[in-house]
């Protein structure tokens, strides 16, 4: 078995792919290359830490980690469903899963406008359009709304794969108009 027991070894500082808090550990296991089952060659720089806080694991192999750190950060009072939707849209890059990320974000804009009282069973340009015309897209927003349609399209109808780019800038565009729609309201009415 190549992965060694638990081992108290140099801390490591990462943020976490699991619970996203950052943290240090000096708890691993580290993995040795086997020659010929007998002999053991140098540790190699393979290393599996445990969060101290959420106790899950972070693989550190060839300079990535994995589980990755999600792109995007939390939104305050958003509906159940919606929260649901967009953190997997989060955790789809977090493990290099870029073209469900864009297809995700897209899914994300139709129940975004259901959620704000758009008809169900539309076309996807139908929810663009109500969100534009509606006031729910900042003025300079709707070429942004329109972006997340396109690369939407190429994701779902094209034989191309996204970017780890295209996946990153259509949450980041995601977690804007969720703050601007849910978040901030809540924190004016209560100040």
């Amino acid at each position: 078995m190549p992965w060694q027991s638990e081992q108290v070894i140099g801390s490591r500082k990462f943020q976490c792919g699991f619970c996203g808090n950052r943290v240090a550990s000096n708890c691993s296991f580290y993995k040795y290359n086997w020659t010929d089952g007998c002999n053991k060659q140098n540790a190699n720089n393979d290393r599996i830490y445990i969060c101290p806080h959420c106790e899950n694991p972070s693989l550190f192999s060839a300079g990535q980690q994995s589980p990755g750190v999600a792109p995007g950060n939390d939104v305050a009072h958003l509906p159940s469903e919606l929260e649901a939707i967009y953190n997997e849209a989060r955790r789809c890059v977090s493990v290099k899963a870029y073209t469900a990320a864009v297809l995700v974000c897209r899914k994300l804009l139709m129940h975004i406008a259901v959620q704000q009282k758009a008809e169900e069973g539309k076309s996807f340009i139908y929810y663009v359009e109500f969100l534009a015309n509606n006031g729910y897209v900042p003025p300079d927003g709707k070429g942004w709304v329109d972006h997340i349609r396109k690369k939407g399209n190429e994701a779902t109808h094209e034989i191309i794969l996204m970017k780890p780019e295209d996946a990153t800038e259509l949450i980041v565009f995601s977690e804007m108009l969720l703050k601007l729609m849910f978040e901030f309201p809540v924190r004016v009415s209560t100040t």
